[in-house]
């Protein structure tokens, strides 16, 4: 069973990002191994807290992937 795990700060994308995160990494899993692997990859789009993850030795906030800060 194919499976893709996008961690993304919560509130920086919308439903309608979301599924075409979905959608396109399915479509990339078909690409690679076929139709078959349609009706079993899964794909979680989890939201990560603000603050909850960092880059570089710091941590990374909402505002700083929206130029904010």
């Amino acid at each position: 069973m194919p499976f893709a795990n996008f961690k993304v700060p919560a509130g920086t994308i919308t439903p309608e990002d979301k599924k075409k995160l979905v959608e396109r990494t399915t479509d990339l899993y078909v690409e690679i191994y076929g139709e078959r692997a349609r009706p079993t990859t899964v794909v979680l789009v989890e939201e990560v807290a603000d603050g909850g993850w960092g880059v570089a030795g710091g941590v990374l906030t909402a505002a700083m992937l929206n130029g904010d800060a």
